[in-house]
């Protein structure tokens, strides 16, 4: 689930690059926190053990 946000995160990420100065540029930060705290949810995943090590998914 959270990779599935994250993934939907980066996609509007994107978009909104890509549209440039054409929207406001809280949306783009809004994007870049949302995918950076889905980064720090993972690690804390991988901490507690609730995500398989590295090379056995």
């Amino acid at each position: 689930m959270v990779l599935a946000g994250t993934a939907v995160w980066a996609v509007a990420l994107v978009v909104l690059l890509l549209l440039g100065d054409r929207v406001d540029r809280l949306w783009t930060w809004t994007c870049v926190a949302a995918i950076a705290l889905a980064g720090l949810g993972l690690f804390v995943m991988r901490l507690q053990g609730q995500l398989p090590p590295r090379g056995r998914r």
